[in-house]
């Protein structure tokens, strides 16, 4: 006697699967089964009327479906500073225009508008899970929950006064209750966010140390960034900032390491033998000419490589598809090689290498039984995509974000047909143009 089919929410067909980890690489017309928040099963889509009935079925005949795009590096309410400082380098835009305007502006109330404008377009551009270092990290949690995204903050600590606080132990306090209030939340966890070496000294990074082993949780900081970084630490205390951090025992796998464009050989079998992570932002990079990131050389000695957009308002967009074919081609660029960061490697940094980095690489990531159903589909039909030999670097090297229809987080669909269903886009709109005005003004 033939058993029954088991009950399911939703299942979701499409020409294509890529579960970007497992045996397959690809998966040509299958279904992906989903049970409350939980990917339960992944078969042929000739199978599962057999084994599974749904509430809600889904067939998406011309889309590759694939893990969301993980965002591990950004800061989101920096969308309200889009185009502001346009076309400098790092430290004349920091000193002479984003900090002062941070000075200025930065509330709460500031937070969350502009992370409400980039979850808006973090979800319109398939990002599932973004990993934000900024001002009131519970603004940022408030809004991540209104849009449905997981959210990994890192609460900003520095030397010096801020719009959130007169220093470390401010920062500190506001970090560790943050922690405390969102520790049983499922979508958010907290971290620390020292800025940069060049920010904070010992005292408070050894305080940080010990408060993330006591949380366990991560630690995210700009690192090696420029060569005039570099070199500024070497002239004042007679060392590499990577070698400061090695000695206050900084290096370890809770430790995201953002920007990383100056290394030396030796750094990098540091970073590696240490299992610190690190995060390429090669747009933002490039734009305030930074430096490259040696990509290639950090995979081949084994370091997990993520991939982040930084804030908008050094990019100034926050589409990791976009940012995932940048990196593809500058790795090659870097490397003087064609075959540096093949596009199946490249779509890993920009999902299950940044799951990996922020300690969530159980829950998603991937396309896989158990995990969480943080999942995107791609429609590959237009004619800018068309003809599709290898629907992964058709992804990597010609999809554009305004292909993704649909955006699902722990099995909640966010947008469906390029229509938003968590946020209200006329509010963002009408927020947005009230604060250009005030800025502007």
């Amino acid at each position: 006697m033939a058993q029954a089919p088991a009950h399911a929410d939703q299942i979701i067909q499409a020409r294509w699967i890529a579960p970007v980890e497992g045996p397959a690489r690809l998966l040509n017309d299958h279904a992906v089964v989903i049970s409350g928040t939980r990917i339960v099963d992944i078969l042929p889509a000739a199978e599962v009327g057999r084994r599974w009935q749904a509430t809600e079925t889904l067939r998406l005949d011309n889309h590759l479906l694939m893990p969301g795009l993980i965002n591990a590096h950004t800061h989101a309410a920096m969308n309200l500073f889009r185009g502001l400082a346009d076309d400098l380098p790092l430290m004349t835009w920091l000193e002479q225009h984003i900090w002062p305007a941070e000075g200025k502006w930065v509330s709460e109330q500031f937070v969350g508008d502009g992370t409400r404008l980039a979850a808006a377009e973090m979800i319109r551009s398939g990002t599932t899970c973004f990993a934000d270092m900024y001002f009131f990290p519970e603004a940022i949690a408030r809004v991540a929950t209104e849009a449905g995204l997981r959210a990994s903050l890192f609460c900003p600590v520095l030397d010096f006064p801020t719009p959130m606080g007169q220093g470390p132990d401010d920062y500190l306090r506001l970090a560790t209750a943050a922690a405390d209030n969102w520790r049983h939340d499922p979508l958010i966890s907290v971290g620390f966010g020292p800025h940069a070496p060049y920010t904070v000294s010992d005292e408070p990074l050894q305080r940080i140390l010990t408060l993330a082993e006591e949380l366990d949780c991560q630690i995210m900081m700009h690192v090696h960034e420029t060569a005039g970084e570099v070199q500024g630490a070497v002239d004042a205390g007679g060392e590499r900032p990577l070698a400061r951090l090695a000695r206050l025992g900084l290096l370890s796998p809770r430790l995201l390491a953002v920007h990383m464009t100056q290394l030396t050989d030796d750094e990098i079998r540091q970073v590696a033998d240490t299992g610190t992570h690190v995060v390429h932002c090669p747009e933002s990079n490039l734009k305030l000419a930074s430096g490259f990131a040696p990509v290639e050389a950090l995979r081949t000695a084994g370091v997990n490589v993520a991939l982040g957009t930084d804030g908008a308002a050094s990019n100034n967009d926050m589409d990791m598809l976009g940012e995932l074919r940048t990196a593809a081609l500058l790795a090659k660029g870097v490397a003087g090689a064609a075959d540096a960061l093949p596009a199946d490697a490249a779509l890993a940094m920009a999902t299950l290498n940044g799951a990996r980095a922020l300690g969530l690489d159980q829950l998603t990531g991937s396309l896989v039984a158990g995990k969480q159903a943080d999942i995107i589909a791609i429609d590959l039909s237009a004619l800018e995509t068309r003809p599709v030999y290898d629907p992964i670097a058709q992804v990597v090297y010609a999809a554009g974000r305004e292909q993704v229809t649909h955006t699902w987080v722990a099995g909640r669909c966010l947008m469906a047909e390029r229509q938003l269903l968590t946020l209200n886009t006329g509010r963002i709109l009408r927020d947005t143009q009230t604060w250009q005005e005030n800025i502007n003004a």
